[in-house]
C-alpha cells in the first residue's frame, strides 16, 4: 500500500537523520578511487582528503580522469584498468556525467567493489533494477546520492508538509541548458526535483507529459502532471534556456493552508559529506534491510517515473 500524503513516506528520513556511529580509530580502512574530477568530484576528493569521521574510514587511493591531469593536490590519477583490478580499491565513487553511470557501475561491482554514484544513477529503470541486482549478487552496497534530500530546504519543506492534507501544488525548476547526450533527458537530470516530490508526499503516478523544444535558441520546458495516492494534482516543470538563473519556484495548497515559495532557511553546509557519512554506515553495516529496501524502493519508483515521463514526451514528437 502507498502511503497516504499526509504521512512521511518510508526510505527518506530514516537514512537521513541516522545517528551517526563511527568509532574514533576504525579497525578498516576501504581503499577508495574517484571517477571524474568535475564539480562533484572534485568535492568528493576534498572530502576525502580532510579528516572527516567518516573519512577515517577511507584511504583515497586515487582518481580516474579522462583528462590527463597527473595528480592533484597530491593524488595520483591511476588507469581505469588499474582501478578496476587493484585489490588496494574496494570502493569506486563514480562523480562521472550521467549517461557513462551504468557502465561505470557494472564494471566496479563486477570487479567486486562497492559503488557510491551521484544521481541519477542510470537513465533507465530497468538499468538501475538490474544493478541492484548485480550488487546483490555481490554481496556490495550501491549507493546512490541524493544530496537533496541532505539541504536545509528540504528539512523545511518536510517539516511543513508533515501531517498536512495536500490539495494541490507545484514545482517550478528554471536553470541554463543541458547537453542530452551527457546529462540524460529533463525528467532524468532533473530527478532531484521529482525526488522532492516522492520524499513529500509520497509514491506518484503521472498523469500526463509535455515537452516544449526551441534546439536553436537552447530553450526547453518540460510540464508533468502527477497525482498523489489520494488523487490531489501535482504539477512539475523544468525550463532551461541559455539566461535562466537556477532557481525553484513551489506553490502548495493544504486544507489547512498554503506554501508559496521558499524562504531563506540557510546555507546548505557539507552536503555531500553528510552523503558519504551515510554510505560509510552502509559499509559498516548499520541499517536494517528493511531501511535499505525503502531507499531502494523510493530510488526505482522515482527512474521508473522519470522512464514514463520520457515516453509521455517522446510519443507526441
Amino acid at each position: 500500500m502507498q502511503p497516504r500524503p499526509e504521512q512521511q513516506p518510508s526510505g527518506t528520513g530514516q537514512l537521513l537523520h541516522k545517528e551517526t556511529k563511527m568509532n574514533a580509530e576504525p579497525e578498516k580502512k576501504f581503499g577508495v578511487v574517484v571517477v571524474g574530477v568535475g564539480r562533484a568530484g572534485s568535492v568528493r576528493l576534498r572530502d576525502l582528503r580532510n579528516s572527516h569521521a567518516s573519512s577515517a574510514f577511507l584511504n583515497l587511493i586515487g582518481f580516474v580522469s579522462r583528462r590527463e591531469l597527473g595528480s592533484i593536490e597530491g593524488v595520483q590519477q591511476i588507469s581505469l584498468e588499474d582501478a578496476l583490478s587493484s585489490q588496494e580499491i574496494e570502493v569506486a565513487y563514480i562523480c562521472s556525467e550521467s549517461s557513462s553511470h551504468e557502465d561505470y557501475i557494472r564494471q566496479f561491482l563486477n570487479a567486486g567493489k562497492h559503488v557510491l554514484v551521484e544521481y541519477p544513477m542510470t537513465l533507465s529503470w530497468a538499468a538501475a533494477k538490474d544493478l541492484w541486482e548485480l550488487a546483490e549478487q555481490k554481496g556490495k552496497v550501491l549507493h546512490e546520492e541524493h544530496v537533496e534530500l541532505l539541504m536545509e530546504e528540504f528539512a523545511f519543506l518536510k517539516k511543513e508538509v508533515v501531517g498536512k492534507d495536500l490539495l494541490k501544488g507545484s514545482l517550478l525548476f528554471t536553470a541554463g541548458p543541458l547537453e542530452e547526450e551527457r546529462f540524460g533527458f529533463p525528467a532524468f537530470s532533473g530527478i532531484s526535483r521529482l525526488t522532492w516530490l516522492v520524499s513529500l508526499f509520497g509514491e506518484l503516478s503521472l498523469v500526463s507529459a509535455t515537452l516544449e523544444e526551441r534546439k536553436e535558441d537552447q530553450y526547453m520546458k518540460m510540464t508533468v502532471c502527477l497525482e498523489t495516492e489520494n488523487k490531489s494534482p501535482l504539477t512539475w516543470i523544468e525550463e532551461k534556456a541559455p539566461g535562466l538563473k537556477r532557481n525553484r519556484h513551489l506553490s502548495f495548497h493544504f486544507k489547512s493552508g498554503s506554501l508559496e515559495n521558499m524562504p531563506n532557511v540557510g546555507i546548505n553546509k557539507n552536503i555531500f559529506l553528510k552523503d558519504q557519512n551515510i554510505f560509510v554506515q552502509k559499509l559498516l553495516g548499520q541499517f536494517s534491510e528493511k531501511e535499505l529496501a525503502a531507499e531502494k524502493k523510493r530510488i526505482l519508483h522515482c527512474l521508473w517515473l522519470a522512464e514514463e515521463i520520457q515516453k509521455h514526451c517522446c510519443s507526441k514528437k
